[in-house]
C-alpha cells in the first residue's frame, strides 16, 4: 500500500508539472510572439501574417517611435517618476491605514471599514469625478492630475494588507513591544512593517502596475500639457494618429504618403513591448514575495 501511494505520489507530481509547464507556455508564447512581430518587416508582416519564423527582419518600427518627433525618453521618465511617486505615497496611505483596522480596539473600526469596503462596489461616476477634480482640486493640465485620482488607496489593497496585518503578525511580539515601553508607532514601525515585506512588496507592485500602465488619467485631465504625457499615453496618441491618417487616407492631401513610411502594423507591437517591458524586467525580482504576499495577505483576518 505503501508503494503504491508513492507511485500515485509521482504520477500526480507528474500530471501537475505537466499542466503548470503548458500553462507557463500559454503565458510566455504570445509575449515571444509579440516580441519577434515587433522586430518584423511591415510589409512581410501584412503580406504573411504574425510567425515565429518571420521572412523578414526589421527595426524599423522602433526607429520610427523613437524618431517620429515624440519625446520617447521623456515620457518614459515621466511615467518612471509617476510610478515612484504614486507607489512611495499610495504605500504610505494603505498601510497607515490597514494598520490602524487591523487593531480590534480602534473606536469606529467597523464604520471605517464598512466604508472602505463600499468604495469596492460603488463609485461617483466618471462625470461627477471629473468635475470634483478640474473645479475643486483644479488638476487639469497637471502632474497632479495623473497622480491624484489613482492615489486614493484602493480598498482591495488596504483589506488584503489588513488580513496580512492579523495573520501575519503575531500578537506576542506586539505585546511584548508595549510592555518594553514601544508606543504604537514606534511598534509599526520597528516591528510590524519590517514583519509585513512581503505583502508591502505585492501591494507595491499592484500599485505600480496601475500607475505604469494608466493612460485614462492623461487622456481625460491632459489637453494642452502634452509634455507631461506618461509612456501609456504618448503611444496611445501615436496610435491615434496613425488610425486616424488610415481612416481619413482619401481625404487628406499627403495622407497616402505619411502611411507609407509608417510601419502601422509592427509599430503596435513596437508599442506594447516598449510599454510592458519594465514590468517583465522587475516584476522576477520581486516574484517571491509577491507569492507569499498573496497567500498570507489573503487569509480572512
Amino acid at each position: 500500500m505503501k508503494r503504491k501511494s508513492v507511485g500515485e505520489e509521482g504520477r500526480f507530481q507528474i500530471l501537475g508539472n505537466i499542466i503548470m509547464i503548458l500553462l507557463s507556455l500559454a503565458a510566455v508564447i504570445p509575449l515571444i510572439l509579440l516580441l519577434i512581430s515587433s522586430f518584423t518587416d511591415d510589409s512581410a508582416l501584412v503580406r504573411n501574417g504574425y510567425s515565429f519564423f518571420p521572412q523578414q527582419w526589421s527595426a524599423y518600427a522602433y526607429q520610427y517611435i523613437f524618431t517620429s518627433g515624440n519625446s520617447l525618453t521623456r515620457a518614459y521618465l515621466m511615467s518612471f517618476v509617476l510610478t515612484a511617486i504614486g507607489v512611495v505615497v499610495g504605500l504610505a496611505i494603505t498601510t497607515l491605514l490597514a494598520y490602524g483596522l487591523s487593531k480590534k480596539f480602534l473606536p469606529g473600526r467597523g464604520v471605517i471599514t464598512f466604508l472602505v469596503v463600499f468604495t469596492m462596489l460603488f463609485n461617483g461616476g466618471l462625470v461627477p469625478t471629473y468635475m470634483n477634480y478640474v473645479n475643486v482640486f483644479h488638476v487639469k493640465d497637471t502632474f497632479f492630475g495623473l497622480l491624484l485620482p489613482g492615489l486614493l488607496m484602493n480598498a482591495f489593497n488596504v483589506m488584503m494588507m489588513k488580513s496580512y496585518f492579523v495573520s501575519g503578525v503575531p500578537d506576542e511580539i506586539l505585546e511584548a513591544a508595549y510592555i518594553d515601553g514601544a508606543n504604537e508607532y514606534q511598534t509599526f514601525l520597528k516591528i510590524a512593517f519590517p514583519l509585513a515585506k512581503p505583502i508591502v512588496a505585492t501591494i507595491a507592485l499592484f500599485i505600480g502596475i496601475g500607475y505604469w500602465n494608466d493612460w485614462m488619467n492623461g487622456y481625460v485631465y491632459l489637453s494642452k500639457a502634452t509634455h507631461l504625457y506618461t509612456i501609456q499615453n504618448l503611444l496611445n496618441r501615436m496610435m491615434q494618429n496613425i488610425q486616424f491618417l488610415q481612416q481619413n487616407s482619401s481625404t487628406i492631401s499627403g495622407a497616402n504618403t505619411g502611411l507609407a513610411s509608417i510601419p502601422a502594423v509592427s509599430v503596435r507591437m513596437a508599442m506594447a513591448v516598449c510599454g510592458i517591458l519594465p514590468i517583465v524586467v522587475i516584476y522576477p525580482f520581486i516574484q517571491n514575495n509577491f507569492v507569499k504576499g498573496i497567500t498570507l495577505g489573503g487569509v480572512k483576518g
